[in-house]
Protein backbone atom coordinates (compact mmCIF):
# COMPACT_ATOMS: atom_id res chain seq x y z
CA UNK A 1 0.00 0.00 0.00
CA UNK A 2 1.40 3.29 -1.08
CA UNK A 3 0.56 6.21 1.44
CA UNK A 4 0.71 9.60 0.83
CA UNK A 5 0.39 12.86 3.06
CA UNK A 6 -2.63 15.49 1.97
CA UNK A 7 -3.08 18.25 3.58
CA UNK A 8 -1.89 16.90 6.54
CA UNK A 9 -3.82 14.04 6.48
CA UNK A 10 -2.32 10.18 5.71
CA UNK A 11 -4.17 8.82 3.03
CA UNK A 12 -4.13 5.47 1.08
CA UNK A 13 -6.47 4.94 -2.33
CA UNK A 14 -7.24 1.65 -4.04
CA UNK A 15 -7.99 1.84 -7.64
CA UNK A 16 -11.71 2.44 -8.34
CA UNK A 17 -12.29 3.14 -4.43
CA UNK A 18 -16.24 2.19 -3.57
CA UNK A 19 -16.35 5.17 -0.65
CA UNK A 20 -13.77 7.15 1.75
CA UNK A 21 -13.18 5.94 5.47
CA UNK A 22 -12.36 9.07 7.36
CA UNK A 23 -10.49 7.71 9.85
CA UNK A 24 -9.43 9.11 13.79
CA UNK A 25 -7.86 7.19 16.21
CA UNK A 26 -7.08 7.41 19.87
CA UNK A 27 -5.77 10.21 21.93
CA UNK A 28 -2.50 9.12 22.54
CA UNK A 29 -1.73 7.17 19.39
CA UNK A 30 -3.57 9.68 17.12
CA UNK A 31 -0.80 11.87 15.89
CA UNK A 32 0.75 8.56 13.63
CA UNK A 33 -2.35 6.58 12.76
CA UNK A 34 -0.78 5.52 9.70
CA UNK A 35 1.57 3.54 12.15
CA UNK A 36 -0.26 2.93 14.87
CA UNK A 37 -3.59 1.05 13.09
CA UNK A 38 -1.60 0.52 9.74
CA UNK A 39 -2.92 -2.78 9.70
CA UNK A 40 -6.33 -2.23 9.99
CA UNK A 41 -6.68 0.69 7.65
CA UNK A 42 -4.34 -1.01 5.43
CA UNK A 43 -7.28 -3.42 4.98
CA UNK A 44 -10.37 -1.24 4.34
CA UNK A 45 -8.15 -0.21 1.70
CA UNK A 46 -7.98 -3.70 0.79
CA UNK A 47 -11.40 -3.86 0.49
CA UNK A 48 -11.82 -1.32 -1.79
CA UNK A 49 -11.91 2.08 0.15
CA UNK A 50 -9.56 5.15 0.19
CA UNK A 51 -8.97 5.73 4.19
CA UNK A 52 -7.85 9.35 5.02
CA UNK A 53 -6.60 9.25 8.27
CA UNK A 54 -6.82 12.79 10.30
CA UNK A 55 -3.90 12.84 12.97
CA UNK A 56 -4.19 15.14 16.01
CA UNK A 57 -2.99 15.96 19.48
CA UNK A 58 -4.77 15.53 22.13
CA UNK A 59 -5.98 19.37 24.55
CA UNK A 60 -8.62 19.95 26.49
CA UNK A 61 -10.28 21.60 23.67
CA UNK A 62 -12.44 18.63 21.66
CA UNK A 63 -14.59 20.61 20.19
CA UNK A 64 -11.66 22.63 18.84
CA UNK A 65 -10.06 19.39 17.73
CA UNK A 66 -13.24 18.20 15.92
CA UNK A 67 -13.14 21.62 14.03
CA UNK A 68 -9.42 21.48 13.19
CA UNK A 69 -9.43 17.81 11.61
CA UNK A 70 -12.83 18.56 9.68
CA UNK A 71 -10.81 21.17 7.78
CA UNK A 72 -7.86 19.27 7.82
CA UNK A 73 -10.17 16.09 5.96
CA UNK A 74 -12.37 18.80 4.03
CA UNK A 75 -8.72 19.80 1.84
CA UNK A 76 -8.00 16.06 1.67
CA UNK A 77 -10.88 15.66 -0.24
CA UNK A 78 -11.00 18.85 -2.19
CA UNK A 79 -7.60 17.64 -3.46
CA UNK A 80 -8.80 13.57 -4.09
CA UNK A 81 -11.68 14.59 -5.03
CA UNK A 82 -9.51 17.01 -8.34
CA UNK A 83 -6.93 15.21 -8.64
CA UNK A 84 -7.57 11.30 -7.83
CA UNK A 85 -11.82 11.08 -7.48
CA UNK A 86 -12.17 12.82 -10.85
CA UNK A 87 -15.17 14.77 -9.00
CA UNK A 88 -16.85 11.16 -8.94
CA UNK A 89 -19.61 10.59 -6.32
CA UNK A 90 -18.45 9.13 -2.81
CA UNK A 91 -19.77 8.21 0.11
CA UNK A 92 -17.87 8.97 3.49
CA UNK A 93 -18.04 6.66 6.49
CA UNK A 94 -16.61 7.55 9.60
CA UNK A 95 -14.45 5.14 11.89
CA UNK A 96 -13.14 6.29 14.98
CA UNK A 97 -11.15 4.75 17.93
CA UNK A 98 -12.03 5.76 21.58
CA UNK A 99 -11.37 9.47 21.59
CA UNK A 100 -11.78 9.75 17.79
CA UNK A 101 -15.36 8.84 18.22
CA UNK A 102 -16.02 11.59 20.40
CA UNK A 103 -14.93 13.94 17.81
CA UNK A 104 -16.43 12.40 15.01
CA UNK A 105 -19.65 12.87 17.23
CA UNK A 106 -18.54 16.50 18.02
CA UNK A 107 -18.32 16.76 13.43
CA UNK A 108 -22.04 15.07 13.19
CA UNK A 109 -23.54 17.49 15.74
CA UNK A 110 -22.03 20.82 15.02
CA UNK A 111 -21.35 20.81 11.17
CA UNK A 112 -23.49 20.48 8.26
CA UNK A 113 -22.05 17.76 6.36
CA UNK A 114 -22.91 14.45 4.44
CA UNK A 115 -21.86 10.68 5.99
CA UNK A 116 -23.37 7.92 5.19
CA UNK A 117 -22.84 6.33 8.43
CA UNK A 118 -20.24 6.50 11.30
CA UNK A 119 -18.27 3.21 12.67
CA UNK A 120 -17.59 3.47 16.16
CA UNK A 121 -15.16 1.78 18.21
CA UNK A 122 -14.51 1.91 21.88
CA UNK A 123 -15.69 5.22 22.45
CA UNK A 124 -14.64 6.67 25.77
CA UNK A 125 -15.93 10.06 27.68
CA UNK A 126 -14.73 10.00 30.89
CA UNK A 127 -14.12 13.43 32.25
CA UNK A 128 -10.31 15.04 32.75
CA UNK A 129 -9.66 13.35 35.89
CA UNK A 130 -9.94 10.39 34.99
CA UNK A 131 -8.71 10.17 31.59
CA UNK A 132 -5.16 11.91 32.46
CA UNK A 133 -2.90 10.33 35.19
CA UNK A 134 -2.36 12.26 38.22
CA UNK A 135 -4.14 15.35 36.85
CA UNK A 136 -5.92 15.23 39.95
CA UNK A 137 -3.34 15.81 41.90
CA UNK A 138 -1.61 18.24 40.27
CA UNK A 139 -4.82 20.37 40.70
CA UNK A 140 -4.86 19.85 43.99
CA UNK A 141 -1.24 21.05 44.68
CA UNK A 142 -2.18 24.29 42.56
CA UNK A 143 -1.44 27.19 44.46
CA UNK A 144 -4.41 28.87 42.97
CA UNK A 145 -7.79 26.98 42.54
CA UNK A 146 -7.93 25.80 38.85
CA UNK A 147 -10.84 24.02 36.70
CA UNK A 148 -9.98 21.65 34.55
CA UNK A 149 -12.07 20.19 32.18
CA UNK A 150 -12.65 18.85 28.52
CA UNK A 151 -14.54 21.35 26.87
CA UNK A 152 -17.33 20.15 25.97
CA UNK A 153 -17.63 17.89 28.98
CA UNK A 154 -19.00 14.77 28.96
CA UNK A 155 -22.53 15.48 29.90
CA UNK A 156 -22.41 18.36 27.11
CA UNK A 157 -21.30 16.12 24.53
CA UNK A 158 -24.06 13.69 25.38
CA UNK A 159 -26.15 17.04 25.37
CA UNK A 160 -25.14 17.81 21.87
CA UNK A 161 -25.48 13.97 20.64
CA UNK A 162 -29.24 14.44 21.65
CA UNK A 163 -30.04 17.20 20.52
CA UNK A 164 -28.75 18.02 17.07
CA UNK A 165 -26.47 14.91 16.19
CA UNK A 166 -27.31 14.24 11.99
CA UNK A 167 -25.57 10.80 11.62
CA UNK A 168 -28.43 8.27 10.77
CA UNK A 169 -26.47 4.88 10.43
CA UNK A 170 -24.33 3.98 13.36
CA UNK A 171 -22.47 0.86 14.60
CA UNK A 172 -20.94 0.66 17.79
CA UNK A 173 -18.66 -1.39 19.00
CA UNK A 174 -17.58 -2.55 22.09
CA UNK A 175 -15.09 -5.19 23.25
CA UNK A 176 -15.92 -7.56 26.87
CA UNK A 177 -12.50 -6.73 28.27
CA UNK A 178 -12.60 -3.30 27.83
CA UNK A 179 -12.23 -1.54 31.46
CA UNK A 180 -12.50 2.13 29.90
CA UNK A 181 -15.41 2.01 27.46
CA UNK A 182 -18.49 3.81 27.76
CA UNK A 183 -20.06 2.65 24.58
CA UNK A 184 -23.39 1.76 27.00
CA UNK A 185 -24.11 4.63 27.99
CA UNK A 186 -23.37 5.89 24.07
CA UNK A 187 -25.76 3.49 23.02
CA UNK A 188 -28.56 4.81 24.97
CA UNK A 189 -27.99 8.27 24.11
CA UNK A 190 -27.68 7.16 20.02
CA UNK A 191 -31.19 5.70 20.71
CA UNK A 192 -32.86 8.02 21.55
CA UNK A 193 -31.28 10.58 18.89
CA UNK A 194 -31.51 7.97 16.04
CA UNK A 195 -32.68 4.45 17.21
CA UNK A 196 -33.88 3.01 13.64
CA UNK A 197 -30.51 3.08 12.66
CA UNK A 198 -28.37 2.44 15.41
CA UNK A 199 -26.62 -0.69 16.62
CA UNK A 200 -24.42 -2.28 19.42
CA UNK A 201 -21.99 -5.06 18.83
CA UNK A 202 -20.03 -6.75 21.97
CA UNK A 203 -16.84 -8.22 20.51
CA UNK A 204 -14.17 -10.42 22.08
CA UNK A 205 -11.15 -7.81 22.51
CA UNK A 206 -10.12 -5.24 24.50
CA UNK A 207 -9.30 -1.39 23.72
CA UNK A 208 -5.97 -2.08 22.26
CA UNK A 209 -7.59 -4.31 19.75
CA UNK A 210 -7.93 -2.05 16.99
CA UNK A 211 -3.96 -1.13 17.46
CA UNK A 212 -3.56 -4.96 16.45
CA UNK A 213 -0.86 -5.49 14.11
CA UNK A 214 -0.96 -8.64 11.77
CA UNK A 215 1.72 -11.54 12.75
CA UNK A 216 3.35 -12.78 9.52
CA UNK A 217 4.51 -16.10 9.44
CA UNK A 218 6.61 -17.28 6.41
CA UNK A 219 6.45 -20.96 6.07
CA UNK A 220 9.88 -22.39 4.48
CA UNK A 221 10.22 -24.10 1.32
CA UNK A 222 8.57 -27.42 3.44
CA UNK A 223 6.03 -27.27 5.87
CA UNK A 224 7.65 -28.23 9.48
CA UNK A 225 5.38 -28.69 12.72
CA UNK A 226 7.31 -25.78 14.08
CA UNK A 227 5.77 -23.87 10.43
CA UNK A 228 1.96 -25.02 11.85
CA UNK A 229 2.86 -23.90 15.23
CA UNK A 230 3.32 -20.38 14.39
CA UNK A 231 0.43 -20.38 12.26
CA UNK A 232 -1.49 -21.26 15.09
CA UNK A 233 0.49 -18.40 17.01
CA UNK A 234 -0.72 -16.26 14.20
CA UNK A 235 -4.42 -17.22 14.95
CA UNK A 236 -4.47 -16.81 18.27
CA UNK A 237 -2.80 -13.34 18.00
CA UNK A 238 -4.88 -12.40 15.70
CA UNK A 239 -8.37 -14.05 16.17
CA UNK A 240 -9.71 -10.47 18.17
CA UNK A 241 -8.80 -8.26 15.61
CA UNK A 242 -9.59 -10.45 12.95
CA UNK A 243 -13.46 -10.71 14.30
CA UNK A 244 -13.25 -6.95 14.60
CA UNK A 245 -12.29 -6.81 10.83
CA UNK A 246 -14.78 -8.57 9.47
CA UNK A 247 -17.46 -6.89 11.81
CA UNK A 248 -16.50 -3.28 9.97
CA UNK A 249 -16.35 -4.97 6.29
CA UNK A 250 -19.82 -6.31 6.88
CA UNK A 251 -21.34 -3.10 8.37
CA UNK A 252 -19.73 -1.43 5.36
CA UNK A 253 -20.92 -3.37 2.70
CA UNK A 254 -23.95 -5.58 4.15
CA UNK A 255 -23.67 -7.64 0.63
CA UNK A 256 -20.28 -8.42 1.07
CA UNK A 257 -19.09 -12.63 1.44
CA UNK A 258 -18.59 -13.40 5.54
Amino acid sequence: MEWQEIAGNWVVVPPRPRAVVHFLGGAFVAAAPQLTYRSLLEFLAEEGYAVVATPFVNTFDHGAIARQVLAAFTRAMDELYDKQFKRRYLPIYGVGHSMGCKLHLLIGSLYPQERAGNLLISFNNYPAKRSIPFLEQFVQLAPTPINVEFTPSPEETNELILRNYQVRRNLLVKFKHDDIDQTRSLHDVMLQRCPDLTSLQILKGNHLTPLGQDFKWQAGEVFTPFDALGQLMRQELNRDFNQLKQTIRLWLNPFAKA
